[in-house]
């Protein structure tokens, strides 16, 4: 996936999801302003999302959809909307990933079927994300920043790597102090 990085982390009950702002054509940058993260369910929910922008849209009405019907139960919506996108034939070509989270947990989602939680409270995509996660990893580690700034500071690291992250955009983060809360990078 190309021209995006969403990067997630979750921390003392908060957890903050980061996507950049960069829309790239082949090798030229059409939009920095781009925001890639949207918050479903009243606030409850936070989605990023990399790969084809329509695609990505899609997957996530699907997704909000299955969120409703399965009364914001995070991982049985992931596993419903996976599976209606693996075995739909028009679904089955669509070219995004998702990661949906809440306080409690962050769920990365493929077309090839995976539900993945990571093992640690960091996970990531796009073409930046093995960069943003690497960096969000390290920090979560060895500092006692909060999700909020390990996931402002894992983007900016991507970015200064990754030349399809613009290394700024938007935040969105759901826990008890900040729910529903969107910050520019």
């Amino acid at each position: 996936m190309h021209g995006t990085t969403i990067v997630a982390v979750h921390r003392d009950g908060v957890t903050a999801l980061a996507g950049d702002g960069q829309v790239s054509l082949g090798d030229t940058i059409v939009k920095k302003g781009a925001v890639k993260v949207r918050t479903l369910a009243e606030g409850a929910v936070i989605v990023g999302f990399a790969g084809a922008v329509s695609d990505a849209f899609t997957l996530l009405d699907k997704f909000e959809g299955h969120l409703s019907a399965s009364k914001q139960n995070l991982l049985k919506a992931a596993v419903e909307t996976v599976k209606e996108w693996r075995t739909d034939r028009a679904l089955r070509n669509l070219e995004a990933m998702l990661i949906v989270a809440d306080r409690h947990q962050i769920l990365s989602l493929s077309g090839h079927g995976d539900v993945i939680a990571p093992d640690e409270s960091v996970a990531a995509v796009g073409s930046g994300g093995a960069f943003a996660q690497a960096a969000a990893m390290a920090l979560l580690r060895s500092t006692d920043l909060p999700a909020e700034e390990i996931a402002r500071q894992a983007l900016a690291i991507a970015g200064d790597i990754d030349v399809f992250t613009s290394g700024s955009g938007t935040i969105l983060t759901v826990g008890p102090e900040n729910d529903d809360k969107e910050d520019d990078v």
